[in-house]
């Protein structure tokens, strides 16, 4: 007797189904979906392969966003997805991140504490959908985090984590192209505390 398997279609067929039960899960797949339909006959094969070779669901939706048909039919999409890979740029540089709990075990603390250090804005935590926050790996030192990074972080407290980030990791003409991250690892504390009062300043305005 042969089992008929299950294919993975056949799979997201009956999660659409029960998404009918939800009014806004339900408005929301119907465009998203109707989009990828679209795309999937307007694209090319190989465009096609491309983004489904993607390491996870959502890069597959922002790779299939790069097809030359999506942004030829709707211009402002391209710019969006800049800022899209800008972050990506951030969650995966210099180390990656850390779970609340990998933070937790390299300050000694618990994961309240963690948490309790990032909502005072002494810790960088990225939020990550429903995972909750996650920590870029780059603010740790061997033992705590880089020096001085609160003092840093207090000066740019009118700015959000994302802009933390930015301002820490781009290169800085008045630190010599050097990111303020490595100029702090570097004992520069009072050249980057003049810079992120600036920087931040400007979130004041």
């Amino acid at each position: 007797m042969t089992i008929a398997r299950k294919l993975p279609l056949d799979e997201l067929a009956a999660d659409l189904a029960d998404a009918r039960r939800r009014p806004s899960r339900s408005a929301f797949l119907t465009r998203a979906v109707r989009g990828l339909l679209r795309l999937a006959d307007e694209a090319s094969p190989a465009w096609l392969l491309r983004a489904a070779a993607a390491p996870s669901d959502y890069d597959v939706l922002l790779r299939a966003l790069q097809v030359p048909v999506v942004a030829k039919s709707d211009p402002a999409v391209s710019p969006a997805l800049r800022g899209f890979e800008e972050r990506n740029k951030l969650l995966s540089s210099r180390g990656g991140l850390l779970s609340a709990a990998a933070a937790a075990d390299h300050l000694h603390l618990s994961r309240q504490a963690v948490d309790k250090r990032r909502r005072a804005g002494t810790l960088i935590g990225l939020p990550i959908g429903r995972r909750g926050f996650s920590y870029p790996a780059w603010q740790f030192a061997r033992e705590g985090t880089v020096p001085h990074l609160e003092t840093i972080l207090r000066a740019l407290r009118e700015h959000d984590p994302w802009m933390q980030c930015l301002f820490l990791l781009n290169p800085n003409a008045d630190l010599g192209d050097a990111a303020p991250l490595d100029a702090l690892r570097t004992g520069r504390l009072e050249e980057v505390r003049r810079l992120a009062r600036a920087f931040g300043e400007q979130g004041s305005l």
